[in-house]
């Protein structure tokens, strides 16, 4: 037995369903019946989507997963759970003022559940999660796509009817492998989007149950099920920003289908100052005023609530990030605002230009209304304005609700990346897609069933959804395949986006960590080519430069860095280490001081302004900018051999010992640190424990030919001559242009062929 409350009498709820049913056989020649059982469908829609995605199980951390995962603080035990929710998705306090602003405390939790229960940063166990929860979204999906195709209609007992299998497993299908997903499946960082989904769908199928037969409109079950949906509305925002928009699909839902609100009658009604518009059921319908109410009021307070956690303005996005936002003329602005609205849309339609970055030149300024690109912006209202006037003026109240509500999820969770209400730190991004391509699945599932019935090619209309599934998925998997590494993933852009110059950067960046410098200086050359104020590329070709003892370029790229920007810290550290080989030290103390003023904490920053002390022989202010360094990061090896050496070389052996101490104390298995003080003993003439201390660092470093020919020296000292010899003998095979090992080695040969002669 069938029954709604929504439905004017039980014949009306009759013709319903056997309209709807009649809808959903226009597709019984693509999808067979043996899978339709709601069961049979949700594990085929699921097995489909791992499918897609599981190649990239065992990839890399790459792109934004380093800062947000591996770089970000949040995720380790030292750090407080409470700081999670006073911080942004990178780790920085959200009343930073460099802040990105984006808080989502739950998905960052997720990753810090990850970290503990893998044991450290291994990212299979963070993509296999990814994965997961995108099947477990597809599956709901099922549910979903259920309700928008066969509305809201329960049993006796209180059970949702599925009304549409064919229909909702198709739409299921088509979102389970569209690859527009990859980047949220593929990248870690994506799990927001992911999340995000999981509890904007939780939302929505809980507001649905506020409607079962067994409640009354207004009911205490019926108002606890519409509080759960503002709940889960609240935890898919705290996962990501995109989740608040649900509170608006499940008001839409509330009045266009349980209150059948006809959007065209009123208007006309309104229009016409119509005497009957206050006899309209929707506005004498108190359970829907009192829903719609508790929504409004619900979003107003998670609103109020985000704009007081995040206690400043909105984050300051540069122009390379979204260039459009930042053109002066509103008309040029509007014009790519929408252009960038069309490139959305054409993702969704043919996702096969796909790029894990759309800034910085990519998709070049629209100056001018004769742009030729200017056609893709009227292709697309073009077709939004003909799906509207369908979904107002059909006379099929079924076709009305599918493309209203199509149009809805399309549009609506699309809104936060619109630029409309603030702008966002981006041109296109894969990844904001993936709640509105629910919409777009429903409306082009709509289309096939539209063509499946004004058609006798039905097998035609069979290949050509069986073949886009098919194809998707051979796309999922290879996009899948990219995102494994970094390599991959930036070579793969170069083909869709020639232009951006962050493209080219990464690539570079890349080589360059490979130890491939003259592949990265072609690439980084290529960066600030497309963008000529690019100081990050900038800076690091001068890194290149500077190693590679072209010092002169160097440091007209690292100038310029720093005209351009004049608080990149990095690049005024890296001019000063520049203008230090290049032996201006006034100029590369004022560059290593601006470097600090800019960046209070910056233990390298300090290291190299006391190596630029010890060159100049000024000890005192050597060492007090390495104990700087120290004390800002108490693992700065470095620094800290750098103190032993300079108070070792300088006869202070007594404060050369408690330094390296006090290194060894937090640094015990630098092998390094072992080697500094084991000389600093030795000549000390604390023999046995020197030689303790060079055993150790050669068991740590056996390759290093100065531990051997140190060690040689101390046991030299010591007396142990054949000791002696046989590291001297041992580090001339590691290193045999050693000269003061040669000279060394020498002198104990003269001494033992001495004593030789003595005894004989």
């Amino acid at each position: 037995m069938i029954s709604n409350q929504h439905n004017a009498g039980a014949g009306g709820c009759q013709a319903a369903v056997s309209r709807m049913a009649e809808l959903d056989a226009d597709l019984d020649h693509i999808l067979p019946s043996s899978i339709l059982a709601p069961f049979r469908a949700k594990l085929v829609v699921g097995f489909v989507s791992l499918v897609c995605f599981a190649r990239s199980y065992d990839g890399d951390f790459v792109f934004d997963d380093s800062e947000a995962i591996v770089n970000n603080k949040d995720l380790q035990a030292e750090t407080p759970l409470g700081d999670l929710w006073h911080h942004d998705f990178w780790g920085s306090r959200l009343s930073s003022n460099t802040s990105h602003k984006s808080y989502r405390p739950l998905t960052v939790l997720t990753f810090r559940i990850n970290y503990y229960l893998s044991g450290g940063f291994h990212p299979v166990s963070f993509h296999v999660v990814n994965i997961l929860l995108h099947g477990g979204i597809s599956v709901l999906m099922v549910d979903v796509f259920s309700v928008l195709f066969g509305g809201l209609q329960y049993t006796s007992k209180g059970r949702r009817v599925h009304l549409a299998p064919r229909a909702s497993l198709l739409a299921a299908l088509l979102f389970a492998v569209h690859p527009v997903h990859t980047e949220c499946v593929a990248g870690v960082v994506g799990r927001a989007d992911l999340l995000c989904a999981l509890f904007f769908l939780l939302s929505f199928l809980g507001y649905c149950k506020a409607f079962r037969e067994s409640n009354k409109e207004g009911s205490p079950s019926s108002t606890f099920w519409v509080l759960l949906s503002i709940l889960l509305g609240a935890v898919a925002m705290l996962c990501k920003e995109q989740g608040i928009t649900v509170l608006g699909l499940n008001a839409v839902f509330d009045i266009l289908v349980i209150g059948k609100f006809n959007v065209l009658e009123i208007v006309q009604k309104v229009l016409h100052k119509d005497k009957s518009l206050e006899n309209i059921s929707m506005l004498r319908n108190g359970g829907l005023l009192f829903r719609v109410t508790l929504l409004t009021l619900g979003g107003a307070g998670m609103l109020y609530t985000r704009w007081k956690i995040m206690g400043t303005g909105p984050p300051a996005f540069t122009e390379v990030d979204n260039p459009a936002s930042f053109a002066d003329n509103v008309l040029v602005r509007a014009i790519n605002y929408n252009y960038y609205y069309s490139l959305n849309a054409w993702l969704l339609l043919c996702p096969w230009w796909l790029c894990f970055d759309w800034s910085m030149g990519c998709i070049p300024l629209i100056k001018s209304v004769s742009d030729w690109r200017v056609i893709a912006l009227a292709a697309l209202w073009f077709c939004l304005i003909g799906l509207i006037c369908q979904a107002l003026y059909s006379e099929d109240g079924h076709k009305r609700r599918i493309l209203t509500l199509g149009l809805g999820f399309l549009v609506i969770p699309f809104l936060p990346a619109s630029n409309l209400f603030f702008r966002v730190g981006f041109v296109v991004a894969e990844r904001v897609l993936y709640l509105p391509s629910m919409g777009y699945c429903v409306l082009l599932t709509f289309g096939f069933r539209v063509l499946s019935k004004h058609t006798k090619k039905k097998k035609l209309i069979a290949a050509v959804v069986l073949g886009i599934l098919f194809i998707n998925v051979l796309r999922c998997v290879v996009r899948s395949g990219q995102w494994r590494s970094e390599d991959q993933l930036f070579r793969s852009a170069l083909s869709v986006c020639p232009l951006n110059a962050k493209v080219h950067y990464n690539i570079g960046k890349n080589l360059a960590d490979k130890g491939n410098q003259t592949a990265a200086i072609r690439y980084y050359r290529e960066a600030v080519r497309l963008n000529p104020k690019y100081v990050h590329a900038m800076n690091n070709l001068g890194n290149i430069l500077k190693e590679r003892n072209e010092l002169q370029e160097a440091e007209e790229l690292l100038s310029l860095a720093v005209q351009i920007q004049p608080d990149f810290a990095a690049a005024w550290m890296n001019l000063g280490i520049v203008q230090n080989s290049l032996k201006r030290f006034e100029a590369a103390e004022q560059s290593y001081r601006t470097a600090i003023k800019h960046r209070r904490k910056y233990p390298d920053c300090y290291y190299n302004l006391g190596r630029l002390y010890a060159d100049l022989n000024r000890h005192v202010d050597a060492l007090n900018a390495w104990r700087n360094a120290t004390v800002l990061k108490p693992e700065h090896s470095l620094a800290w051999n750098n103190m032993i050496i300079l108070l070792d070389n300088t006869g202070n052996l007594a404060q050369a010992e408690a330094v390296g101490r006090e290194a060894l104390e937090l640094i015990p298995n630098d092998h390094s640190l072992m080697f500094s003080l084991a000389n600093v003993l030795g000549k000390s003439q604390k023999y046995k424990e020197s030689e303790a201390l060079f055993l150790k660092a050669i068991k740590a470093n056996p390759n290093a030919a100065s531990y051997h020919g140190n060690l040689a020296v101390l046991y030299h000292r010591w007396g142990h001559l054949d000791m002696a010899k046989k590291h001297y003998e041992i580090s001339l095979q590691l290193d045999p242009t050693a000269a003061g090992t040669k000279e060394n080695y020498g002198l104990l040969r003269r001494k033992l062929e001495q004593m030789r002669k003595k005894d004989a």
